[in-house]
């Protein structure tokens, strides 16, 4: 797994939770959790995260087959440039990836069965319920997520995606779990002004796929096919 992706993925997790915060963040503050004993605190902070984690990375391994297949074929180079090229429309077509989705009447159906589910397991607010809230929270539609599922897309393997959305998911953990430990300590104008770096991320990993398609055989940024030969045996070893 090439070390850039990774950080790549991390930014934009961490950059994004920003806007978790303020469209998930609601739905995290209600869990009751209590600050007061911060070991229970924690443990159950973390599995709610761990949740959202989990659905993340399975996503990642189920888009990862569709990478796998090009990557059999033999495509996995067309594949980098056209999710490189859709990622860069992503980006001057916000709309594109923020409402498309959901109004696609299956997946609008999903989304209020997910919102359904939560209003359950919201009530309970056990632990087991916390992971299960965690699960259903990474499904409700989130531009940033999207964008990185399509990223995910191009790894070209079910591993590859699936880890690239586990680091995903480990950059929106630190702001999540200090907005339920601090509460929403940033304002709206502060996480929109942070939140503008993210269109110049998912530009930067949109012609970085390009680059890595087009084999120019620059190290770490577009590397030759017996470079990503040898990094893909080295990830098999593993």
């Amino acid at each position: 797994m090439d070390f850039t992706i990774i950080i790549l993925a991390l930014t934009i997790g961490l950059t994004s939770s920003l806007h978790c915060v303020g469209m998930c963040g609601p739905i995290a503050l209600s869990l009751g959790l209590n600050a007061e004993n911060r070991l229970k605190f924690s443990i159950r902070n973390l599995t709610y995260q761990l949740g959202r984690v989990t659905t993340y990375t399975i996503l990642g391994a189920f888009l990862g087959i569709i990478g796998e297949s090009f990557s059999f074929a033999g495509l996995q180079n067309f594949l980098s440039i056209g999710i490189g090229i859709l990622m860069i429309v992503m980006v001057m077509i916000p709309k594109f990836y923020e409402n498309g989705a959901t109004s696609l009447k299956p997946i609008n159906f999903i989304m209020i069965r997910v919102k359904m589910m939560l209003g359950k397991h919201l009530i309970k607010k056990d632990s087991s319920s916390l992971y299960i809230i965690g699960i259903l929270n990474g499904l409700l539609p989130c531009g940033a997520v999207y964008a990185t599922l399509t990223a995910a897309v191009a790894m070209g393997s079910i591993f590859k995606s699936a880890t690239f959305m586990f680091f995903f998911g480990l950059g929106t953990l630190p702001l999540m779990f200090a907005t339920l430990l601090f509460g929403n300590f940033l304002s709206a104008k502060q996480r929109q002004n942070i939140l503008k770096i993210l269109p110049i991320i998912t530009l930067i990993l949109g012609v970085l796929f390009i680059l890595r398609g087009l084999e120019l055989n620059i190290p770490f940024i577009s590397p030759s096919s017996e470079a990503l030969q040898l990094n893909g045996m080295e990830d098999h070893s593993m």
